[in-house]
């Protein structure tokens, strides 16, 4: 239950493109929400609410250093979401494969 509301927050997360837009950024490494913000065509407010989201996410973390705010990746933020695409790409491949076992068998038998 508690694994699907961290998924839950991780991909509602992800599903905003401006969110996504600030995870890229912050690939380059830590940056002030200021400056963030200086680039999107919104108020420092609603990055401000963005990178909330993405810290209750678990994607992010916030750090306060004297009045200003620094944001940064969080490297286990995506592990949950990535070992739940990893299960389900095992799932899907596997039935693939039993797929073009069956057919290849099917072929076989003409």
């Amino acid at each position: 239950m508690v694994e699907d509301q961290v998924l839950d927050r991780t991909y509602g997360a992800l599903a905003d493109p401006t969110r996504r837009r600030l995870l890229e950024t912050l690939r380059g490494g830590d940056a002030r929400i200021t400056d963030l913000a200086a680039p999107l065509p919104m108020t420092f407010a609603g990055v401000s609410r963005h990178i909330g989201v993405l810290e209750s996410a678990g994607l992010v973390q916030r750090e306060v250093r004297g009045r200003e705010h620094w944001v940064s990746l969080r490297p286990d933020g995506l592990t949950l979401a990535q070992r739940w695409l990893d299960q389900q790409t095992d799932f899907w491949t596997a039935r693939a494969d039993a797929l073009q076992d069956r057919l290849r068998r099917k072929g076989q038998a003409r």
